[in-house]
């Protein structure tokens, strides 16, 4: 299951391995996994896993990449830039012989756009920002600090900004003021209210739900004619 993919050459940085995670039997549906950010990546962690392991039983391979920066990755997270995440999902692509995407909310800002496949709950750069920086205002107000989305939203322009723990650089943090998904035709979004009950990524701690896990996996396998076990 754990393997490792040779990420190309990323904003003057030498080419490296990355880890992988995958349930690759050589099948000929192949889907790439753009996963969740940041703090939604603890907290969807093991539903992403489950959905992988559903598709599995399906006859469906599954390929989880380590971004630069995040995980298990050696590279500098306060490097990372949203054109070199997105440079590095094509490139994991093609490497892995991905058939399809399946992007799980901001990773849909990542999703190759040639790939047929599926956005979960999709999420914008700026939604993800205003939530990160919303939660450190209420951490500082409870700590007797004060701090402002404004000025927060200034410093991470300039110099970049800890949100949640992460280490955003002001490139990542500029790109993401005006990102937004560009689903292709061959692309489905997938609304949370088409899994059913609220998402994962709003409850305090990481958590599962083997019903949302189950929903996500049998509509994907479904819209490509396959019934999942």
């Amino acid at each position: 299951m754990i393997f490792t993919w040779n990420k190309p050459p990323l904003d003057g940085a030498s080419e490296g391995e990355e880890l992988l995670l995958a349930f690759d039997r050589g099948r000929a549906v192949r889907i790439l996994v753009c996963p969740a950010w940041f703090d939604e990546a603890n907290k969807l962690r093991r539903f992403t896993v489950e959905v992988m392991r559903r598709l599995d039983a399906a006859g469906i391979d599954s390929l989880l990449p380590d971004l630069p920066g995040c995980n298990e990755s050696l590279a500098p997270l306060e490097k990372q830039t949203l054109e070199g995440w997105r440079t590095a999902m094509e490139a994991a692509a093609q490497a892995l012989g991905a058939t399809h995407v399946l992007a799980i909310r901001a990773g849909a800002l990542l999703a190759p756009a040639h790939l047929p496949g599926w956005h979960y709950a999709s999420q914008s750069g700026p939604k993800l920002l205003r939530g990160m920086i919303r939660a450190r205002t209420i951490a500082a107000r409870e700590a007797g600090i004060s701090e402002t989305s404004e000025s927060l939203t200034a410093q991470g322009r300039n110099s970049g900004l800890v949100l949640g723990g992460w280490t955003i650089g002001p490139a990542m943090f500029r790109a993401l003021e005006g990102a937004e998904a560009q689903p292709a035709s061959c692309t489905s979004e997938i609304g949370q209210s088409a899994i059913g009950g609220p998402g994962l990524w709003l409850r305090a701690e990481p958590d599962e739900d083997a019903g949302q896990a189950e929903r996500l996996a049998a509509l994907i396998a479904e819209s490509i004619g396959i019934t999942a076990s």
